[in-house]
C-alpha cells in the first residue's frame, strides 16, 4: 500500500509531465504557424536567397529534440543518466564528509 506521500508524489510527477507535453504541442504549433509566414515574406522580399530554409532546419531540429525529450526518446540526458549523475555527485559527497 503506497503512502500519501507516493501518491502525491506520482501525482506531482504525472501533472509535471502533462505540462512538458502541452509546452511541447504549443512548441509544434507555432512552429507550424510561423513557419509558412517566413516561407512567404522570404519569397516575396528575396526570393533569390531562400534563407527560410535555415529557419525550418534550425528550429526544427530544436522542435525535434524538445519531442524526443518530452516524450522518452531522447538517447542522451534521460532519466536513467540523471539518477547515475545524482548517485555519482552524492558519492563524492559522501566520500569527501568521511574523510574531513
Amino acid at each position: 500500500m503506497e503512502t500519501n506521500f507516493q501518491e502525491e508524489d506520482r501525482y506531482y510527477q504525472a501533472q509535471k509531465k502533462v505540462k512538458e507535453i502541452k509546452k511541447f504541442h504549443e512548441h509544434l504549433t507555432v512552429y507550424l504557424l510561423i513557419n509558412p509566414i517566413v516561407i512567404v515574406v522570404n519569397l516575396m522580399t528575396s526570393p533569390g536567397y531562400l534563407y527560410f530554409i535555415w529557419c525550418l532546419l534550425g528550429w526544427g531540429i530544436a522542435v525535434v529534440l524538445n519531442g524526443l525529450k518530452v516524450y522518452d526518446f531522447a538517447p542522451f540526458f534521460n532519466k536513467d543518466w540523471e539518477e547515475k549523475q545524482i548517485k555519482k555527485i552524492l558519492g563524492e559527497k559522501t566520500e569527501k564528509q568521511i574523510w574531513k
